[in-house]
């Protein structure tokens, strides 16, 4: 089966468990990337300012696609943003992310040493 999501996004591949009884684990398969945002930054001196608004809107607009579909990431880093040789960024490690339901309590996530000492 296969799922077809805005802007050419793609789900392949959904393979459901024969019962809800053995429906344990959920993986999450991305293609292929060559490098990560961190390896990008790092491996490149050079980058310009045009390069790093090319990064921060791709940035925005998976980020906004994710919150569309009310899932906050809250693990987003460098090493966590696939790139190709392209430098086309890709959002992965889902692995702490959560679903926002309309009836759930609103709660806010942070990690510590990123807080503002104001």
């Amino acid at each position: 089966m296969m799922l077809l999501m805005s802007k050419g996004t793609q789900i392949k591949h959904i393979m459901l468990p024969p019962s809800r009884r053995e429906f344990r684990d959920i993986y999450v398969v991305f293609e292929l990337k060559e490098s990560d945002l961190h390896q990008v930054i790092k491996a490149n001196d050079d980058l310009t300012a045009e390069h790093h608004q090319f990064f921060l809107y791709q940035l925005l607009c998976g980020l906004k696609y994710v919150h569309a579909a009310n899932v906050f990431h809250r693990d987003l880093k460098p090493k966590n943003i696939l790139a190709n040789d392209d430098c086309k960024l890709k959002i992965c490690d889902f692995g702490l992310a959560r679903v926002s339901f309309n009836d759930a309590p609103t709660a806010i996530f942070w990690t510590v040493s990123f807080l503002s000492s104001n």
